[in-house]
């Protein structure tokens, strides 16, 4: 890993940990935590840990920030908006910025540079990962979903229960 890289991710991610903590909106604190959650998943990219990433972006980023999210927009009511729109002018400039982006993945799809040949397993990779679950560590795996699904229909039956 480069010092460079190591050096911008850095930045962001105690950049986005500040925001987070100095902003009074909690939407834009949560904004503020996806982009550090982002920015740790790309730090485990330059570690050459792509497992690690994908687990911090699907999970994370992506499950953690949309429940913090949703549970800010639903226990925290909004404003109405009302007036013009200040942002109209900013709202036409997206559609040719769009478009160029459209064009750019449509060339770089095409290319075949991102669809380069198979890269060969990494000793102790996703793969090596998945083969030892689905095979060793199989019914321990499914015994750890079922009692999830059981604690997820528990928590359902105690919040029906409350209401």
């Amino acid at each position: 890993m480069s010092l460079f890289t190591f050096a911008v991710l850095a930045v962001l991610a105690i950049g986005s940990a500040a925001g987070l903590l100095l902003r009074r909106n909690p939407i834009h604190g949560a904004l503020f935590l996806v982009v550090n959650l982002a920015t740790v998943a790309a730090l485990f990219l330059t570690l050459r840990a792509e497992f690690l990433a994908a687990v911090q972006v699907i999970v994370y980023a992506g499950a953690i920030a949309v429940l913090f999210v949703f549970a800010i927009m639903v226990l925290i009511p909004g404003k109405e908006e009302t007036g013009p729109d200040p942002l109209r002018g900013q709202r036409w400039l997206a559609v040719p910025i769009v478009a160029v982006f459209l064009i750019l993945l449509a060339l770089g799809l095409g290319s075949g540079v991102l669809g380069s040949a198979a890269k060969p397993a990494v000793p102790g990779g996703a793969e090596a990962l998945g083969r030892v679950l689905f095979t060793d560590y199989l019914f321990p795996f499914e015994v750890t979903s079922v009692l999830l699904l059981a604690a997820i229909v528990g928590v359902m039956a105690l919040t029906k229960r409350r209401a």
